[in-house]
């Protein structure tokens, strides 16, 4: 008797410990990663921690205790802070025709995931594009050798750069490309570039990014064999340089008049202030508008994270939002439905 008082009472500190963490992580999109890069690594730990907290709760209510209270009202904090990383519908608008459906995926150089099978993995990827049969398509680490392998798409954006350890991105459309640019994210290998887009009677502003990569490889043993303090070391550099990215995308998008999307591999997630900088403003997280259970885009063994997003400013009324499960790549892609609102 005497030692279950004790395991309820560690148990219940546990539970403190967790709860306070997952309280001071509702700061962590406020705080730049340039300046304490370990509030980027925090950020990646917010699922695991919001998973521990309702772990705590259905404890908690299954022994039908009072402390049940402290990890119910932890978690309403977190949720409206952080807004939920698993959301649940059971239905969306219908989607039509004259809706415009675009897809963003980091397709790793069309590599596949099969060892010895990477021209069927291609060729399945070609097919769920021809199926879902986005108007839009943005494509991050994009093999130029591929560039005409997309009969549908009439318009094409893709920048040959003479140094080869710049990753390609590709943007597909079948709508006339009026203005193409790069970003020039500088000292790096990931770049973002931009479009606009005659869309109807207006014009659209597309932003495809791929912002600094992580460089991890997506299996816990392996991390596990990491020396921890080369991963931290890694890590805050590569936080620094995404934080500095962001801050070009900010910038740019300021020069635009025109209604704009931003979408791609942000390389970190909707926690982090990397995120918060690209989104500022008036623009909408499509998965939050619209999507379904974790939104996982990236192949991360046992760990929901959402790394890849589509982001739409107010102009747009988001009607879908869907992500696919399909392993051609170390990416899932993901696809949003808008519709221009009549003003």
């Amino acid at each position: 008797m005497r030692l279950l008082k004790y395991l309820k009472k560690l148990f219940f500190r546990f539970n403190i410990l967790f709860g306070v963490l997952l309280l001071l992580s509702c700061l962590v999109p406020y705080i730049p990663t340039d300046m304490v890069p370990v509030a980027a690594i925090f950020s990646l730990s917010i699922p695991l921690l919001v998973l521990l907290n309702i772990l705590f709760l259905l404890v908690w209510l299954v022994l039908r205790k009072r402390q049940l209270w402290l990890s119910l009202i932890i978690l309403v904090i977190g949720y409206f802070s952080l807004n939920s990383f698993f959301m649940l519908r059971f239905a969306d608008k219908k989607v039509n025709e004259s809706d415009l459906k675009i897809m963003t995926y980091n397709v790793r150089g069309f590599h596949g995931i099969n060892h010895g099978k990477r021209d069927d993995d291609f060729i399945r990827l070609k097919d769920l594009i021809s199926e879902e049969n986005p108007d839009i398509v943005c494509f991050q680490e994009f093999n130029y050798l591929k560039r005409d392998d997309f009969k549908n798409y009439k318009y094409k954006y893709i920048e040959y750069i003479k140094n080869q350890n710049k990753v390609k991105l590709g943007i597909y459309s079948k709508y006339p490309l009026l203005t193409k640019g790069l970003l020039d994210f500088p000292g790096t290998s990931n770049d973002g570039a931009f479009v606009d887009v005659a869309y109807k009677n207006d014009t659209i502003r597309v932003y495809n990014l791929h912002l600094q990569s992580l460089q991890v490889v997506p299996n816990p043993e392996v991390l596990a064999r990491e020396e921890s303090s080369k991963l931290y070391t890694r890590l805050s550099k590569t936080f620094k340089k995404q934080q500095e990215q962001a801050r070009i995308v900010s910038e740019h998008r300021k020069t635009t008049k025109y209604k704009t999307i931003v979408c791609g591999d942000f390389n970190s997630t909707q926690y982090s202030n990397v995120y918060k900088t690209i989104k500022e403003g008036d623009l909408i997280d499509t998965f939050q508008e619209k999507g379904s259970g974790y939104g996982k885009t990236y192949n991360f063994e046992y760990y929901p994270v959402r790394i890849d997003f589509i982001l739409t400013d107010t102009d747009f009324e988001v009607i879908a939002h869907k992500n696919y499960k399909e392993k051609l790549s170390d990416h899932f892609p993901v696809m949003a439905s808008l519709r221009l609102k009549t003003h």
